[in-house]
Order: structure tokens, then C-alpha cells, then sequence
């Protein structure tokens, strides 16, 4: 039985078989059982590492030790919230941080003061707000007709667990519900590549 450990766009945490590319943190989340109580986060800093870092092993979900959570991919994580680890993602910890703040050199914990208030509710809901799709850039995640979709090179990608569907057109004028965080959606603007 698959572990309640993958994150969806929408920053749901899910039990779901299919492997992730990129590895998460938001604190201990489960108990002993490996079962998750009512906390989705227990600290601001939701950071997105890398699945293989100076060998490090570890038995997933262990009591005690923060909870691993999964990604599809880094646009997943970034609509879900997270941004880039400061240690195991060095350089992309730095080029995001560029992209995001060009004239200002944030700390990691100014921007998850940044992003908190930008991703979630205190009730445990995904902040999202209204934008024209051509006004977003490539990377953002955004609701179409109630499926979370991909905004890629002006097309959707409707994201499933374990990948994506064939892609549909993009009308460029649609005012669409944007997943992403605005502060995520301004790093993709100011030229973060997020892995694919």
C-alpha cells in the first residue's frame, strides 16, 4: 500500500504508487503508524531537494523524523508551494532567489516569510487568485475546467499522479484560477528554470 506522501498541485498530500523526481520537506507530519494527524506543515520552510545527496539514506517516514513528501516535478512542487533547498540545491536555491528578488539578496527564511502567506490558509487551503492565461509564464499550474493543468509554451498539460495528459490549446485571453503562488509565479517570470 502506497504511503500518503505525494503532493499534488494543489498542495494535497496524497497515497499514490507512482515515483517522484524530487523529494520534500514541511516538517513531521505522520506519527509512528506512518499516518498523517491534521497538520499539513509545521514550519514555513517548505523546500524542494534533490532524491540522492552526499549518500545520504534514510528509511522514508520514519517516527520522529520529518515526513519526505514527492513530486512529480518542480512545477508541481513550486504550484504546491515549495521552493528550492538552500543546501542540497545550491545553484538553483540561488537562481531562484535571483529571479525572484533581482535587486534584493533574500535569505531562505525571508522568502518562506514571503511565500507562507501566498500558498496556504491557516484552515489548510491553497491560496489561488484569477489571472489572464497570457499574462502567465511557462511553468505555472492553473485550474481548466476543474482539472489542475501545466501552462507550457501555450498549451495545458493535465497533470495526473503519475504524469501528464496530451496537451490542450491555451486560449491566451481565458481568465484561468492560477495555483502557483504569486512569489513562485514571479520567479518563473524572472527566468527560474524549473526542473522538468
Amino acid at each position: 500500500m502506497p504511503l500518503q506522501n505525494r503532493v499534488t498541485p494543489e498542495g494535497q498530500i496524497i497515497a499514490h504508487p507512482a515515483r517522484g523526481t524530487l523529494m520534500g520537506n514541511r516538517g513531521i507530519l505522520h506519527g509512528a503508524d506512518q499516518r498523517f494527524g491534521v497538520a499539513r506543515w509545521r514550519h514555513k520552510a517548505w523546500i524542494t531537494c534533490v532524491l540522492d545527496f552526499k549518500g545520504r539514506h534514510r528509511k522514508v517516514m520514519s517516527p520522529n523524523r520529518y515526513t519526505e513528501l514527492f513530486f512529480l516535478d518542480e512545477f508541481v512542487a513550486l504550484a504546491a508551494g515549495h521552493r528550492p533547498c538552500a543546501e542540497c540545491r545550491r545553484a538553483d536555491f540561488n537562481a531562484y532567489r535571483a529571479a525572484l528578488s533581482p535587486d534584493k539578496k533574500l535569505s531562505a527564511p525571508q522568502i518562506d516569510a514571503l511565500l507562507h502567506p501566498a500558498r496556504v490558509t491557516r484552515d489548510r487551503r491553497q491560496v489561488t487568485y484569477e489571472a489572464r492565461i497570457g499574462d502567465l509564464p511557462d511553468g505555472v499550474f492553473v485550474l481548466w475546467d476543474g482539472q489542475p493543468c501545466l501552462l507550457l509554451q501555450g498549451q495545458f498539460f493535465p497533470y495526473f499522479p503519475d504524469g501528464y495528459a496530451e496537451p490542450l490549446t491555451a486560449p491566451g485571453t481565458q481568465i484561468v484560477t492560477v495555483l502557483t503562488p504569486e512569489p513562485n509565479v514571479r520567479a518563473l517570470r524572472g527566468g527560474f528554470r524549473a526542473r522538468a
